[in-house]
């Protein structure tokens, strides 16, 4: 009879994914086949993520190392497995017959079967996000999966960000820009149900409105392109993100894009300067006072020529 308890075998690139993958599987056990340790070490040195990754789970092994990682395992928390490192195992005659060189997925799979053939009470998942190499242990019988831990299933959810919303009716659109207390954002026609501050595009036959949603009243507000310490957005989405950054009841924003749209302009210093001899509008004023702290981050990816990475930048109020 099959035991409910399964056993994990884990590729590299699994643990190059996600440092904290060992706290992933619940109650079964994980194997970790030499060969990834030996691998592990080729991407230690680096800026990239999967180096600090790698650096992150040898730092999280060698917290939990013991002999008995090598018999028995060692429990990796309540409710959870244990984990095992297993050496090096020979080929077995059916991947003899299929796999000639002995790389090091080819070991990976190997102790994997091994461990199917000693432990034939229990399934044995080899988890790989190597397309390649799931198909191989397929071949073979083994069961193979792909490590999904954090990916978003249902992406519907997600914020989009800015929306355009096309189709909308002239009128109502007037209505908006005459409108000061706003407009029910029932009166239109929209294929979302918007969340609190979300900023929109409505686009009519003959007319255009930006437009912010107010969750406390149910209603759409016109969003008015303005100036700040001289600086006048071009287009739509730095309009948008000045009156963000001008709106008290908006305590994060936060700014994310490809190179060279303007998100350095936007929080710049000269955005909170207090200098007095600056001589500041009423919403130059306000920004100045209101604004406590500004970060600048950047993923540990370098920068490619070709495909430059986007920053983020976050601009807290107190």
């Amino acid at each position: 009879m099959m035991n409910q308890k399964k056993i994990f075998v884990l590729d590299t690139n699994v643990l190059l994914h996600d440092y904290k993958c060992i706290y992933q599987f619940e109650e079964h056990d994980i194997i970790l086949p030499i060969t990834v340790l030996e691998e592990l070490d080729k991407f230690k040195k680096g800026n990239d993520q999967i180096n600090f990754q790698a650096r992150e789970f040898v730092r999280e092994l060698d917290s939990l190392s013991g002999e008995m990682l090598f018999t028995e395992g060692i429990a990796l928390g309540r409710g959870l497995g244990r984990l095992f490192i297993e050496t090096g195992k020979p080929f077995s005659r059916e991947m003899e017959e299929s796999f000639e060189e002995k790389i090091a997925d080819h070991r990976i799979l190997a102790i994997a079967d091994y461990s199917r053939n000693k432990n034939p009470d229990k399934q044995v998942i080899l988890v790989t996000k190597d397309i390649n190499l799931r198909i191989k242990a397929k071949a073979l019988g083994l069961a193979a999966q792909d490590y999904k831990a954090g990916q978003v299933t249902n992406i519907e959810y997600l914020y989009e960000g800015i929306r355009t919303i096309e189709n909308q009716d002239d009128e109502k659109i007037n209505k908006l820009y005459n409108s000061p207390e706003g407009v029910s954002v029932e009166e239109f026609n929209l294929d979302i149900d918007p969340m609190s501050n979300q900023y929109m595009v409505l686009k009519g036959n003959q007319s255009t409105a930006l437009a912010i949603f107010d969750i406390r009243t149910s209603a759409l507000h016109v969003v008015q392109k303005q100036k700040c310490y001289g600086i006048e957005p071009r287009n739509a989405e730095q309009t948008i993100t000045l009156d963000a950054l001008l709106r008290p009841d908006i305590n994060l924003v936060s700014l994310t894009g490809k190179a060279g749209t303007g998100k350095t302009r936007w929080h710049w210093p000269q955005l909170y300067s207090n200098d007095a001899n600056i001589c500041r509008s009423t919403s130059q004023d306000r920004l100045s006072r209101w604004v406590t702290e500004i970060l600048a981050t950047s993923p540990a990816m370098p920068r490619r020529k070709s495909n430059p990475t986007c920053s983020h930048y976050s601009i807290t109020w107190p």
